[in-house]
């Protein structure tokens, strides 16, 4: 087997999906050699059953049965552990990544020497519904929450089409959440870990069948996990311009009382404490996050 690539390849509830997938990447996978890793993730469908039989007996196809829903993240997981590529790619099942783009993401990748290689997507114009729109804000609330902490380029952070070097992100993927925020956090760590992080645009095609598993809740549960994730590497990032924030409020509102001969009011002196407090909080972190980040094994 050709351990040049592995490709993963999450499946929750995709059985009509699979149907029509399935034969087309395996036929992918024989011409060039790959390995392919599917992680049925605790589907209530036949997604494993369908998985069965077309389950071709050899090492490079490898079917991994989660017994409940871990998760998008949880499911990635569970395949990057069992993945022998020099790179690895991650792709959905749901009929939307085009076969050819693997290849086109590969080549990409050992050209540029990349460490990460995001397919970029194009918004759809004329195709995508109320609800997607809805779904494109929430990813761009996302994406200016990232930036904000983490000042990155990227276009399309959330992508689930992937390609990293296997070294690097089986380094990493133990401390991405089990849910829709991998695809985020995975690479605000290589960001954070400078890395070289390129984009490349892929075709996006309809989905074959079933409906997206994204919800208003991922996009919640993405912005918690972007500042857990800055509270690990970089604390003071978040307080720091609390300190600021808080210290500033305190002074502003006390210092025309304090100008009038009033002495400072109860009001500023509270909020200069709290700023104190938290600038206090924020090195304490600070310390906590180096030794966390020395027993990871990261920089």
């Amino acid at each position: 087997m050709n351990k040049l690539l592995t490709i993963i390849m999450p499946a929750y509830n995709e059985e009509e999906s699979l149907r029509i997938v399935l034969p087309k990447i395996i036929e992918y996978i024989k011409q060039n050699n790959y390995e392919l890793i599917i992680i049925n993730d605790g589907s209530t469908d036949n997604t494993l059953s369908v998985l069965h039989q077309y389950n071709i007996n050899e090492n490079r196809f490898l079917i991994i049965n989660n017994k409940v829903n871990l998760g998008y993240g949880g499911a990635i997981k569970k395949g990057l552990e069992k993945a022998s590529g020099e790179y690895i790619v991650t792709i959905d099942a749901d009929g939307q990544h085009a076969l050819d783009d693997i290849q086109e993401l590969l080549n990409y990748a050992i050209k540029n020497d990349a460490d990460l290689i995001i397919g970029a997507r194009k918004l759809r114009k004329g195709t995508m519904g109320v609800t997607n729109y809805y779904r494109e804000f929430g990813k761009f609330l996302i994406k200016i929450f990232a930036k904000i902490l983490i000042p990155n380029k990227i276009t399309d952070l959330n992508s689930g089409f992937k390609l990293y070097k296997g070294s690097l992100v089986k380094t990493y993927f133990k401390i991405c959440p089990d849910n829709m925020a991998f695809s985020d956090i995975i690479t605000l760590i290589f960001l954070n870990q400078k890395h070289l992080i390129l984009e490349k645009e892929i075709s996006v095609l309809n989905r074959i069948s079933g409906k997206s598993k994204i919800s208003t809740l991922t996009a919640f549960e993405t912005i918690i996990e972007i500042f857990n994730i800055i509270t690990l590497f970089n604390p003071l990032k978040i307080f720091l311009p609390l300190t600021l924030l808080l210290t500033s409020m305190g002074i502003l509102w006390g210092l025309p009382i304090l100008l009038m001969g009033r002495g400072l009011s109860i009001g500023s002196l509270l909020l200069i404490l709290m700023g104190i407090l938290n600038f206090m909080l924020g090195l304490i972190c600070e310390q906590i996050s180096k030794l966390k980040k020395m027993y990871l094994g990261l920089n």
